[in-house]
């Protein structure tokens, strides 16, 4: 039985990511990665608060590359590529899942607002 068979196919200690100091290596990386947004938030280190959320949602863009590559194991070579096609028509999904209830709840709001108080006194 190989070194692959025993561990059903995750690759094994040849893998890389799949030893102690992998795990240690993404928990590090995902430990910086949580700390300092939330520095910027708690200390209001920067004024303007569109550039804050814009480098916070980049850092959680970039803690889900970590997580998937150092705890899930995901890769363009496991499974054929299986796992990677799988990963980005998910993806794709929760975008266009997104994008379309913002899209939804923009357009609700736009159409059933209160009227305002001009246009109660001209309502027949």
């Amino acid at each position: 039985m190989s070194a692959a068979d025993a561990n059903h196919g995750h690759g094994g200690p040849e893998a890389g990511h799949s030893t102690f100091r992998g795990y240690m290596t993404g928990f590090v990386l995902a430990v910086i990665l949580t700390v300092i947004p939330f520095w910027l938030v708690m200390g209001d280190v920067i004024d303007s608060k569109p550039f804050t959320i814009a480098i916070i949602v980049a850092f959680a863009a970039v803690q889900i590359f970590v997580h998937m590559i150092f705890f899930l194991h995901v890769d363009a070579k496991g499974e054929s590529g299986w796992n990677l096609l799988s990963l980005l028509f998910t993806g794709m999904l929760l975008i266009i899942m997104l994008v379309g209830s913002l899209w939804i709840m923009y357009h609700l709001h736009e159409n059933t607002m209160a009227p305002t108080a001009i246009e109660v006194r001209n309502m027949p």
